[in-house]
């Protein structure tokens, strides 16, 4: 039999027995596929060429999801804030790899997938935290395919669970009169002020600088997030970088933070750091986000009377206030710096009946008269 030329591949037998077809890729790469019989090597090899011959990747038989995950999750840190490098790990190292890590990435098919969501959710992970495992395993296997390690991103054949509706609590305006007035005298009286006004988020507010707020035209810009570590970082996305105005009773609770926040900068003297910052510990350094929500926040809701609820919550009250007084959800997704008015609709459709029957209540007293 004529030897076999370098782009035909090759077929021989290893001395555990099993039966390995070997081809040359066009970037001088070999691939190595594996069979039990000679036959089924031959198989593998006659597919291999045909794919080849129509550009599709000949897939590396022994990399598992758990290799090519690894090394994906180093690629994409560097263009991803570090926060959302965390999220990715933990869905990747937490989620997935325990249970189709060591299948190959050649036999990944949308049942694997679809085995995973199934158990996540008999687990108790929420519809919504899925569905970003979902989103995360999209976009490795997306590049999976770019990488040309698979022919086909399987998560395109799977349906992610329905999301389901937002699970938060906003408060009502009496239970916000009720933590303002418990709020008032308190070091961070302005901090929540603002979170309740605003819809800041916790890393926005704790990010936020002096040099970032005009309290003679009333309006303070968000330019930078406090995130892990205490470094500031961008926005969570374009649409962060905002400027939002100010009502008199946040320009006044700012006024008067400035005043005892430079007492504080006096009585520390020199072990004061300075920062710029709004919020600030004893010394200037960055208040912590835990210690924001175990020292300050959850003590607060219990002089207050309030039932638990997370300090993100505070975002979701902002919101409702504001569509509650008939602010055009635009303006709303503005303040709050969603990157489309889609999430603002979705998040806070509750809050939109109530809004329609206002308005045509609005409009009968127009035609009426």
């Amino acid at each position: 039999m004529a030897k076999r030329g370098n782009t035909e591949g090759s077929i021989y037998k290893r001395q555990d027995g099993r039966w390995v077809a070997a081809l040359t890729m066009p970037d001088g790469k070999r691939r190595n596929l594996y069979g039990k019989t000679r036959k089924e090597a031959g198989s593998k090899l006659a597919e291999a060429i045909h794919d080849r011959g129509k550009g599709l990747p000949v897939i590396p038989e022994r990399q598992t999801v758990e290799d090519f995950l690894l090394i994906w999750l180093e690629g994409v840190k560097p263009s991803i804030r570090p926060s959302t490098f965390t999220r990715y790990e933990e869905y990747v190292r937490l989620h997935t790899i325990p249970i189709i890590g060591k299948v190959r990435m050649a036999k990944l098919n949308p049942q694997h997938i679809q085995s995973l969501y199934n158990q996540k959710l008999s687990e108790g992970l929420s519809a919504t935290t899925v569905r970003h495992l979902h989103t995360v395993l999209h976009r490795s296997l997306d590049q999976a395919m770019r990488w040309k390690l698979i022919a086909r991103n399987v998560t395109e054949d799977v349906d992610p669970p329905r999301r389901t509706s937002p699970e938060f609590q906003a408060l009502t305006t009496p239970q916000v009169k009720q933590l303002l007035r418990a709020a008032h005298g308190d070091p961070l009286e302005a901090l929540y002020v603002l979170a309740i006004i605003t819809g800041l988020r916790r890393g926005e507010l704790l990010g936020l600088r002096w040099n970032d707020i005009d309290l003679i035209e009333g309006n303070l810009r968000v330019r930078s997030t406090l995130l892990k570590g205490g470094v500031l970082g961008e926005p969570k996305t374009a649409k962060g970088r905002r400027q939002i105005a100010l009502p008199d009773i946040a320009v006044d609770a700012l006024k008067n933070h400035r005043i005892l926040q430079l007492r504080d900068q006096y009585e520390a003297g020199p072990t004061w750091i300075e920062n710029d910052l709004v919020f600030t510990n004893s010394i200037g350094q960055h208040v912590d986000p835990d210690n924001l929500r175990n020292r300050s926040f959850i003590p607060l809701l219990k002089k207050a009377g309030l039932p638990y609820i997370r300090f993100h919550d505070l975002r979701h009250t902002a919101a409702t206030l504001l569509l509650g007084l008939g602010a055009n959800p635009k303006i709303v997704q503005e303040v709050l710096g969603h990157s489309q008015i889609s999430i603002t609709m979705d998040v806070y459709s509750h809050v939109l009946p109530t809004m329609q029957r206002a308005t045509m209540s609005d409009m009968n007293k127009l035609l009426s008269s």
